[in-house]
């Protein structure tokens, strides 16, 4: 058995050992807008001026990555994956300087498969798009209709995306450009995408060599942990697979959702079992992750965080290009929204949904100047452990942040070593 985990978890669904970052679940609702109190109340909006905005949004719905063995297999048709004529948006994929695009490893390894009906893994389909076109819509009544602080069209030093560089993040984020602008743009949208060894917008197993090694022993050790193995057993029976395929709680979980979201039969067995699948599959994420051990979110996530951090103190300084910036986009991953809300202690044992936003705002005092963080999750303000409010001074924001911000350098640094300095 544990010779069964430790593959399907590193090698497998989780596609652990490329880095690429995947699974799903149901859609993401929107959330209406709150109306402001009065100012004279430390958490009222009109006491603060808006900034900087910066989301994180996980894709939206998507085929597979890989089908459960020995089950009943839907039928991923092409049609499934066409899209609206309302998520158009013109683009232009790039590298971080402009140049053009980086190779896709990840992407690759999905096209030399097929599913069952004729569609690659891993692939946008048109209720993702439909799901990020619909965030789009949501972001724009936030911050250009009831609150004019982008402009009513796509206006690129205004705004910047990047994306991990896979096709279904890519696609991700024009559909809900689409939607924030309505189609409308005054040039062309470029999509920075990094190479795979340098990627920091999912934990990068696979660019990261301690990062690897670390990972592969608490796989290891899921074996080990109470209940787990015997349920994934009792599932495998329940399912007819066979005891030589490599399966493991994620794979599972990835199959079943993408088979709900879509309306696709899922095998009677597994029906009976879904609640079991979900809670199984967050608590291998949990321990893969180990949040009460720092370095290990560090790795997964130090550098992205280390970047949005610094997004808000170049808008402070004004000191650079990137000042004029209003909105920074990152189009990631569930595995990447699951570290960072780890990080920033607010992972609710959930699995993050499609489409699923997490939104840090940068906001200055209109009295004092001071700066402040607002983070919201799926639409819903948050208070951050360690801060003072859901405003929070941006000195108790880096604060609990602290212990897992690493800077480029030291990631790099890290990365190539074989263990992590004592804190």
């Amino acid at each position: 058995m544990s010779k069964l985990l430790t593959k399907a978890g590193l090698l497998g669904s989780a596609s652990v050992a490329l880095g690429s970052v995947f699974w799903p679940q149901q859609k993401t609702e929107s959330e209406p807008v709150a109306t402001s109190p009065p100012s004279s109340d430390p958490n009222s909006s009109s006491a603060y001026e808006l900034k900087l905005v910066q989301v994180l949004f996980r894709h939206g719905a998507r085929t597979p990555l890989k089908s459960i063995p020995d089950v009943l297999e839907a039928q991923w048709v092409p049609s499934l994956l066409e899209p609206p004529p309302h998520t158009h948006m013109n683009y232009v994929v790039t590298d971080l300087q402009g140049g053009p695009k980086p190779p896709s490893p990840v992407e690759d390894g999905y096209r030399r498969n097929i599913l069952s009906g004729g569609s690659f893994p891993g692939q946008l389909t048109t209720v993702g798009m439909q799901q990020l076109y619909e965030l789009g819509e949501r972001l724009r009544r936030r911050y250009v209709e009831e609150k004019p602080f982008l402009s009513n069209s796509f206006i690129p030093t205004e705004v910047y995306v990047r994306s991990s560089n896979i096709v279904r993040t890519i696609e991700s984020a024009k559909c809900l450009l689409a939607g924030l602008f309505q189609q409308k743009q005054t040039a062309t949208v470029s999509i920075l995408t990094a190479d795979a060894e340098s990627e920091i917008l999912y934990p990068n197993f696979h660019g990261c060599k301690l990062l690897k090694i670390l990972s592969s022993h608490r796989w290891a050790e899921l074996s080990t942990l109470p209940g787990i193995a015997a349920d994934l057993q009792s599932i495998q029976s329940a399912l007819g697979i066979a005891a030589h395929q490599h399966v493991d709680f994620v794979l599972i979980r990835d199959d079943m959702v993408a088979r709900e979201t879509h309306g696709l039969p899922c095998p009677p067995a597994l029906t009976s079992w879904r609640n079991k699948v979900e809670q199984r599959a967050v608590d291998v994420m949990f321990h893969i992750y180990q949040p009460s051990k720092r370095e290990n979110l560090q790795l997964c996530v130090g550098p992205l965080l280390h970047e949005l951090l610094d997004n808000m103190e170049k808008k402070l300084q004004g000191s650079s290009s990137a000042s004029n910036r209003k909105l920074f986009l990152y189009s990631v991953h569930d595995t990447t929204l699951i570290p960072c809300l780890m990080a920033l202690g607010l992972f609710d044992m959930r699995w993050p949904p499609y489409a699923a936003d997490l939104t840090l705002e940068l906001h200055q005092s209109r009295q004092t100047n001071e700066p402040f963080v607002k983070v919201t999750y799926l639409g819903q303000d948050q208070l951050i452990p360690g801060c003072s409010g859901v405003y929070c001074p941006l000195q108790e924001f880096k604060q609990a942040l602290s212990g897992y911000t690493l800077t480029s350098d030291l990631y790099r640094s890290l990365c190539n070593s074989t263990g992590l300095p004592e804190p």
